[in-house]
Parts: C-alpha cells; sequence; structure tokens
C-alpha cells in the first residue's frame, strides 16, 4: 500500500479570523542604521486605533498629520477645514481588511511635511489563545528621530552634526534634540508601559 503523500501546509491561505493576532514589523524608511519596531495586535484592530499604537510604540508625539496608504489608497482623519486634502475614513479599515495575509504590507506616513515613511509589514498572523489585553512591543532598534528635524534627510544631517564635536552647530543641535538625546537607546519596557495605558 502506497502511503499517500502530504500537502504542504500552507500558513492561512485564507482570510484569518477576525480574532487572529498580527505579528508586525514597523520600520522608519530612509533611515539608516534603521529605526524599528515588532508589535503584536488583533487582527480587528483598526487603522485609527494602530495609528495610535504606532505612534506609542516609535516615540512620535502624534502632533501632525498621518495617513495609511494601502493598495493604492490613503486613510487618515479627513479634514473638513482641507478641503482639497481627501482621506478615506481610517476607523472603517480594519488591520485584517488592509493586510489578510502573511507577508502583506502597507505604509504609514507621519507628518505630511517631514514625511516620516514606515513600512509595515506583517510577519506572521497566529490564532489568538487568549485574550489579547493590549497591544504589545515585541521587540526594536534605536531612539524615534526628534520631531521637527526635517525627515530623514534633516535626521541624518542632525545625526552627522551631533557626531561631531568640532561642528559650528554641535552645541546648538545638542541644545535641540536634548543632552540625554541618544540615538542607539531603544526602552522596550519603558514603550509597552505606554501600550499598557490604551484604552
Amino acid at each position: 500500500m502506497t502511503p499517500t503523500a502530504r500537502t504542504p501546509r500552507r500558513h492561512l491561505s485564507v482570510a484569518p479570523r477576525e480574532d487572529a493576532v498580527y505579528i508586525l514589523r514597523i520600520t522608519i524608511e530612509a533611515v539608516d542604521p534603521p529605526v524599528w519596531r515588532r508589535v503584536q495586535v488583533p487582527g480587528s484592530i483598526t487603522l485609527e486605533r494602530l495609528h495610535t499604537v504606532i505612534q506609542k510604540a516609535m516615540g512620535w508625539r502624534d502632533v501632525h498629520l498621518h495617513e495609511f496608504e494601502v493598495g493604492g489608497r490613503r486613510y487618515g482623519q479627513p479634514e473638513p477645514d482641507e478641503p482639497h486634502y481627501k482621506v478615506e475614513p481610517e476607523w472603517k479599515l480594519t488591520l485584517r481588511g488592509a493586510a489578510p495575509t502573511e507577508g502583506a504590507r502597507f505604509r504609514y506616513v507621519y507628518d505630511l511635511g517631514d514625511g516620516w515613511s514606515h513600512e509595515v509589514l506583517v510577519e506572521a498572523i497566529q490564532a489568538l489563545a487568549a485574550p489579547l489585553k493590549y497591544p504589545v512591543c515585541l521587540a526594536g532598534e534605536r531612539a524615534c528621530p526628534p520631531e521637527d528635524c526635517g525627515g530623514a534627510p534633516g535626521y541624518a544631517n542632525l545625526l552627522d552634526v551631533l557626531r561631531d564635536r568640532s561642528h559650528p552647530e554641535h552645541r546648538d543641535m545638542l541644545a535641540w534634540a536634548g543632552r540625554g538625546f541618544d540615538p542607539e537607546r531603544f526602552h522596550l519596557a519603558a514603550v509597552n508601559r505606554k501600550l499598557r495605558l490604551l484604552k
């Protein structure tokens, strides 16, 4: 009797359940060395809520406009006072709807002036073994760039100036960034304390 050949197992070839857990890797684009976070969130989370998670996990202060770019469409918070700024409401789309499979990716842009573009990559989708009480940051590297430093090019310049004590702008830039600013520092426990406060 010939044994039946096993079909290779596929991970979530059908759309995952709404209560599945997503492992996301969020990376600021055009920054070297990379600034990234790995977070665990429910698939049912809306993009509006995911925006808040990204802000807390990365270390932004949420003082600028943002939007998501998913499949050629833009989602964000419509601005009644800005009729030319058109985005679809972010609270209408869940993460599961935006990225139904492992390996899916989309973009999150924060501060439309400085243009901080983040790649959001679905690293894994898992069955929910127990209720997920709050989003969790699993890992990450490097500090969030300071707000209003001019996007990725401005941040690269800032790092160059901070490294060069002989640079004529070194002292001013150091004072502006804050003497405690360390681009290599990442505090996982501090990030998770912020995420635990989300309601």
